[in-house]
């Protein structure tokens, strides 16, 4: 070990006397600091206009679109090669390296001499990263610590990586300008290897094993897993011990079999080991972030936990289909990945995938062939695409799953252990794939009872699988949109008042009956809510009349008239309203959605009134803003002119509650209505239109409402801890400290490295 020592500190002399090492430090430093600056200085200016500033450790460190560490890692592989391309390659242009074969040194010895060498210059540039992170915990409260840790270990295994690769190529050559291009070459090769023969299942667990593309983005993000840690860990020993083959095969005459065997037994025993590690019964996860941002939140992992046995996702990707290049088998891995989170809480999950062609919605191939059958367009794609893999015709698979209803559709398939099966999809939104929320909400159908909700039909009212700009089918049942009930866990379907409400319905909404309800239907309808059903009732202002026959018996009162303003810039009985206090402590979404600045868009409101008398507590979620807003008892002509306030009639500014939420206690059970002025604002219509002056965002009242109306059921709650590091400490002096971070700190590098480098020379 004292030799490996010596080898050491005459290879860090080495380094540390020449210019090369400290130009590479003091560039690096200089690139780094422009990059952290760049970064704290933008955090600083949104906290200096007062705008929100939250989670800013991982806003500014860990980001993974355009943090520091990940920016930082996209430039080590520039450096590494000028570090290493004369470590050993001018041993062997020097001719000194017969004296090392000639000295009691092993080839052991040699490498490991140099390659420690080479760890301590990897940790002198993770001290300077440490600097800029020393900054940030000096200056931001409540700062991260272990998160930032773990992408400082992501980033050091990533340069130790780097380094191995570079050593070896140092050991094949004794020209340094083509170690250093060997080595880019390599690095480059092992980012490649992640899109080679994806379709072959073995070959391609093992490609993407050995690729090195995104290995340490697990650590930038705050993640340890076992499978990285193992990765960097194998692929050092991998290139240390190619090098000291390499050194073996230099100092000993070994026939080329020989040679090429131990090359060989090498490279297999490291690819058997990553395979082995790659496997999810094998991999152990440890989250640093301190909201647990890489984990699935703890409802989630209940409803994990629930499934018994294995669980199976199989995926159809149709090829004439306009998603069709999510299945293609070279992007496989990518798609496995979106349930990683998933799959460390359930190792028993297998994905399997199956490509088909069948006739689908996309104007693409109806346009380029319009005249082909289904056959002929894939046969012409796969010409066209040089596709070699097998596609199905939809016939092959039809007696497996039925893809109709799914419009046949880029979807998975889960299936549980005792064969239930549901669907999960993909959406029409920028994001495509379908989140936590999503793949949750799919999985609680293979466990448990989702709330049914029943729309009563039969007198003109709101349906939720209407497509008609009054109906609610994007928000109940549109299978693309992200954001509909039935994706986040709800079933649907239309009832009837003329007989009693079915027991399995959790959640009745009546929405603008156009027509009375007869004696028989008012009867079912109070046998449901003497019973503690649960409810949403939405008026509008032209059937008060029928709404008060149905809210009697709670106490609501929908008075005659409508919500109106004077601002020609809106309609004028379109009102915004803003949650008001009680509903910031009545629900998580509402709170969200006031500290957004968003509003509920009510298009044609009446007004509420309450009577306690009937037991219940109300609590109001919206009501319009103390003036400029008032109640219109006459009818008005929106187009010709602005409705203006007649006093004389009774008409004033004043707060007026339009959305209301009523509870009471039945049979041991707390029984939720929500009663809102208008029916619009969860329809198509409101829900698709975009007014310039009105910043309405009613998903969040959606949300809130069923969350609240299924007991806590649906959508998933998905909240994870909040982040505490909200807060910066700067000094006004901040772009004093940012140029000696930026030049000041560089400078420093320089001036040592030039004083090392004269006081050499001068001995």
């Amino acid at each position: 070990m004292k030799t490996t020592y010596r080898i050491a500190k005459a290879e860090l002399q080495v380094l540390f006397y020449s210019p090369v090492a400290w130009l590479i430090l003091v560039i690096f430093a200089l690139q780094t600091g422009i990059v952290y600056t760049n970064l704290y200085g933008a955090m600083a200016h949104r906290d200096i206009v007062g705008q929100a500033t939250k989670n800013i450790t991982y806003a500014i460190f860990n980001n993974q679109m355009d943090g520091f560490f990940l920016s930082i890692q996209g430039y080590l592989y520039l450096y590494i090669p000028l570090l290493t391309m004369g470590v050993i390659s001018r041993e062997f242009n020097s001719g000194s390296i017969k004296l090392l074969y000639s000295s009691p040194v092993n080839s052991f010895q040699i490498v490991l001499g140099k390659y420690l060498a080479l760890i301590v210059f990897a940790f002198t540039l993770i001290g300077i990263l440490s600097m800029f992170a020393l900054h940030g915990a000096i200056t931001i409260g409540n700062f991260d610590y272990p998160a930032v840790l773990c992408a400082l270990l992501g980033l050091f295994l990533l340069i130790c990586a780097y380094t191995a690769v570079g050593i070896f190529m140092s050991s094949i050559t004794s020209y340094t300008v083509v170690a250093a291009i060997g080595t880019l070459g390599i690095l480059a090769l092992l980012n490649l290897m992640k899109s080679w023969w994806q379709d072959i299942a073995f070959v391609r667990d093992i490609t993407y094993w050995i690729a090195i593309s995104g290995r340490s983005n697990t650590f930038i993000a705050g993640l340890i897993t076992s499978e990285d840690l193992l990765y960097f860990v194998m692929v050092i020993l991998l290139f240390v011990s190619f090098t000291i083959i390499k050194l073996q095969v230099e100092r000993k005459k070994i026939s080329a079999w020989a040679t090429f065997s131990r090359y060989a037994v090498t490279l297999i025993v490291v690819c058997l080991v990553g395979y082995v590690s790659a496997l999810p019964s094998f991999k152990v996860y440890y989250d640093t972030t301190y909201s647990k941002v890489n984990t699935i939140s703890e409802n989630s992992q209940k409803v994990v936990d629930m499934l018994k046995g294995p669980l199976t996702i199989h995926t159809y990707a149709n090829m004439l289909d306009r998603y069709y290049f999510y299945g293609l088998p070279k992007n496989y891995k990518q798609e496995a990945k979106r349930f990683e989170k998933y799959l460390r809480f359930k190792p028993d999950m297998k994905l399997e995938q199956t490509l088909y062609y069948n006739r689908a919605n996309y104007p693409y191939l109806e346009t380029r062939f319009p005249e082909l059958s289904d056959s002929e367009r894939m046969d012409s794609l796969k010409i066209l695409n040089d596709w070699s893999f097998d596609v199905k015709s939809y016939d092959e698979i039809s007696d497996k799953v039925d893809l109709s209803g799914e419009g046949y559709r880029y979807v998975h398939v889960l299936e549980a252990a005792n064969g239930q099966k549901t669907f999960l999809r993909i959406f029409n939104d920028m994001y495509v794939h379908p989140s936590e929320a999503e793949i949750t909400a799919a999985l609680k159908r293979l466990v448990m009872e989702l709330p049914k909700v029943g729309f009563v039909e039969g007198h003109g009212e709101r349906q939720s699988n209407s497509n008609q700009d009054r109906g609610y089918n994007m928000v109940t049942e549109e299978k693309t949109f992200r954001h509909s009930m039935l994706n986040q866990g709800f079933d649907f379907t239309n009832i009837s008042l003329a007989s009693e409400v079915p027991a399995d319905i959790q959640i009745m909404v009546i929405a603008e009956p156009r027509k009375p309800y007869s004696a028989i239907e008012l009867q079912n309808l109070e046998k449901y809510i003497a019973k503690g059903g649960n409810l949403i009732i939405a008026g509008e202002p032209d059937v008060s009349a029928q709404m008060n026959e149905i809210t009697k018996e709670i106490g609501v009162t929908f008075l005659p008239g409508t919500l109106v303003h004077a601002n020609k810039d809106i309609q004028p009985d379109v009102v915004a309203l803003r949650p008001s206090d009680e509903a910031v402590k009545f629900s998580f979404q509402l709170e969200d959605m006031k500290k957004q600045a968003y509003s509920l868009a009510l298009a044609g409101s009446s007004v509420l009134q309450f009577d306690p008398s009937k037991g219940f507590e109300a609590t109001t979620l919206f009501r319009t803003p103390a003036s400029g807003v008032w109640l219109e008892k006459d009818s008005f002509n929106t187009i010709d002119h602005l409705p203006v306030l007649d006093v004389e009639k009774g008409e004033s500014e004043q707060e007026y509650p339009a959305v209301m939420a009523l509870s009471r206690t039945v049979n041991d059970k707390q029984q939720k209505i929500l009663v809102t002025g208008d029916a619009d604002w969860l329809s198509n219509k409101e829900l698709g239109i975009n007014r310039p002056k009105v910043r309405a965002a009613n998903y969040y009242l959606i949300a809130a409402a069923f969350f609240w109306l299924s007991d806590g059921k649906a959508p998933i709650d998905m909240r994870l801890a909040p982040p505490v590091d909200n807060k910066l400490n700067y000094s006004k002096s901040w772009k004093m400290v940012g140029g000696l971070l930026k030049i000041g700190f560089p400078l420093v590098l320089a001036l040592i490295g030039v004083f090392i480098w004269m006081r050499r020379r001068a001995r």
